[in-house]
């Protein structure tokens, strides 16, 4: 539904204005989808509690992290508590995050070659993130060089290059589009010819109005909650109990759930001026005082595993617990 809804949008003004995609950018979106520019990976979000479809709260398309704490530390735990006798042996989990990664990698790059990665490295969290994804990259040949994001700039002749005035043909970015399509070198993204993971056209769905888009186009579909934009009269429809996301937000910040008119607290990061929209309510289930939420993730367009969350708050944080799982 998501493949679909890329479709449509890159092939209308309205619908890219509407997410908020500047307007400079939206050709090279589109040629972006026309070429098919691979995905390395992505991340869902669902509410799941064991009754019931699982609900998407969204889709973190193009800078979902936890990708080491759902391929490597849960399958250690997993291994020692069988080891320990805490586990059966014949215990299993939902896990080939690292395999169908290693496996991409290859894809992409068969023979090998130079990839840049970046990220912010003063945050640890995405600056770890992206070194564990650097060294699966080196283990199918590929040689890996890191660059800070703010460090990225441009030739003479316009191409992109690093901080050593390397030439960037092939980018891993744990970088939002909404931010590095305005950048100074935002015009320059097509014709720098570089290859990026993730592609241009996942600006489209690492927004908060895919939802809306998704319920308009699927209503009444069981994994989807109803949702809209806020400035749509139809968004009343929902009543005093919605959940307001920003158009573009990290972490579960500048998220208001709203119950019965009671409007929870904001973890406010200054997202929110693209716009926002509502969806419908749907509160997780507690498990003993915490609330957890599914990361189904995806690479290229295969289901990899889940990685859980849980915060002792309704709303998932950039602190939240990572919780390994086991099937028994």
């Amino acid at each position: 539904m998501c493949l679909d809804l890329v479709d449509e949008v890159v092939k209308s003004e309205e619908l890219m204005a509407r997410l908020a995609i500047p307007e400079t950018s939206r050709d090279d979106v589109a040629d972006s989808w026309a070429r098919r520019a691979p995905s390395l990976y992505g991340r869902f979000d669902f509410a799941f509690d064991g009754t019931g479809p699982a609900k998407l709260y969204e889709y973190n398309a193009d800078t979902p992290t936890s990708i080491y704490e759902t391929a490597a530390f849960q399958w250690i735990w997993l291994e020692d508590l069988i080891a320990a006798g805490r586990l059966p042996a014949d215990a299993d989990q939902f896990n080939s995050l690292f395999e169908k990664l290693k496996a991409r990698f290859a894809q992409l790059f068969p023979a090998g070659g130079f990839v840049h990665f970046a990220a912010d490295p003063d945050s640890l969290e995405d600056r770890q993130n992206v070194r564990y994804l650097e060294d699966i990259a080196g283990q199918v040949g590929i040689e890996a060089k890191f660059v800070p994001v703010l460090e990225i700039g441009l030739d003479a002749a316009g191409k992109l290059i690093d901080q050593d005035n390397y030439l960037i043909h092939a980018l891993f970015k744990l970088y939002p589009w909404e931010e590095m399509l305005r950048e100074p070198y935002a015009a320059n993204v097509k014709s720098s010819g570089a290859m990026f993971l993730e592609p241009l056209w996942k600006s489209v769905l690492s927004n908060k109005g895919t939802l809306p888009l998704l319920w308009s186009r699927h209503a009444g579909h069981p994994n989807l909650l109803e949702a809209y934009f806020e400035d749509d009269p139809r968004s009343g429809a929902l009543g005093a109990s919605y959940v307001r996301k920003p158009l573009f937000s990290r972490e579960g910040a500048n998220v208001e759930l709203v119950d019965e008119g009671r409007r929870s607290e904001v973890l406010d990061q200054g997202y929110g001026a693209e716009g926002f929209i509502r969806q419908a309510l749907h509160p997780l289930t507690a498990f003993d005082g915490a609330y957890p939420v599914i990361g189904a993730w995806i690479v290229g367009d295969e289901p990899a595993g889940i990685g859980i969350r849980e915060d002792t708050g309704r709303v998932t944080k950039n602190m939240s617990r990572f919780v390994p799982h086991a099937i028994v």
